[in-house]
């Protein structure tokens, strides 16, 4: 199996984007036993790249692989909803409660 990498990509040090970067943090912790790689890219820094994968809202994850690739949007602090988004099976994971 691929390993699972996953990218977000957000607008800047808002606090939506530290919202989305922990709850990120929080979800790649408890998924395949830490074994996620998790990337973050701001969009304000690399425009380029945000025209390039057709970013449109921010924060926005990514699931790069495995393939296909799927998105969901904002702070993800819905982690039964991020997981569903990005096709991932709810059952592997041992995500930390949301303090």
């Amino acid at each position: 199996m691929n390993q699972l990498r996953l990218t977000l990509y957000v607008a800047g040090d808002s606090p939506r984007t530290r919202q989305a970067k922990a709850n990120l943090d929080r979800i790649c912790a408890g998924l395949l036993g830490g074994d996620a790689e998790c990337t973050t890219i701001d969009v304000l820094e690399t425009p380029a790249t945000a025209e390039a994968e057709r970013i449109l809202t921010t924060p926005t994850l990514v699931r790069e692989q495995p393939l296909p690739r799927r998105r969901v949007t904002g702070d993800l602090s819905d982690t039964g909803r991020v997981l569903v988004a990005l096709g991932l099976d709810a059952g592997s994971a041992d995500i930390p409660a949301r303090r």
